[in-house]
């Protein structure tokens, strides 16, 4: 465990040695933390929750209760994961042919600000833009745009959201504004981007 005391670890949660973790973060029941991973400040993992060796979380990140997040996965600042949530880190598990360590794992990227709802299933491989919001329950099998609303098996953009988690609702000039994030947001062929 790091040498910073600045963060709580519930006495029934198991940290290894070779971990990183932020001040003021949080580690509560039943999780585990394994070796070689780095943890921001300010995040907090609920309940069962496991963090799989050489794993990188961000700043202010929440992991709510039975989420894994295995080696592979990367979460950058802010990212929220609803219960029950699923990562997956091999696209082919076979247990007659088990394929362990870091050379079999393909790589998944969650950006700033990205919000998984509970029970989704993220498949490996892909990237998350920043701030989307992908559906309780969606399968998102491709890669995900920035600010993008996903829903359903497989996983289909169906709208927009702010950076605040707000609905964006675009003018015929392709423009929207949040009020709660005071930005402004422009939709141009099949993306958004804000100032």
């Amino acid at each position: 465990m790091s040498d910073n005391k600045n963060y709580y670890v519930n006495e029934h949660a198991v940290v290894d040695d070779g971990v990183e973790i932020g001040e003021g973060t949080k580690v509560w029941h039943f999780s585990h933390i394994q070796k070689g991973s780095k943890i921001g400040k300010s995040c907090v993992f609920g309940q069962n929750v496991n963090v799989g060796n050489n794993v990188t979380i961000g700043d202010y990140c929440k992991v709510q209760n039975n989420v894994s997040i295995y080696e592979g996965v990367t979460l950058e600042d802010y990212v929220f994961c609803g219960p029950s949530m699923v990562f997956t880190n091999i696209l082919n598990p076979k247990c007659k042919y088990p394929q362990v360590g870091a050379q079999f794992y393909i790589k998944t990227l969650v950006k700033e600000g990205a919000s998984i709802g509970a029970n989704a299933t993220i498949v490996c491989g892909t990237t998350l833009g920043k701030h989307c919001m992908i559906g309780a329950g969606a399968v998102v099998t491709k890669d995900i745009p920035d600010y993008a609303l996903v829903v359903g098996n497989p996983g289909k953009v169906i709208g927009w959201y702010s950076e605040a988690g707000k609905r964006l609702r675009f003018d015929e000039m392709g423009k929207a504004f949040c009020e709660k994030s005071g930005k402004n947001y422009l939709l141009k062929d099949g993306l958004v981007c804000s100032d």
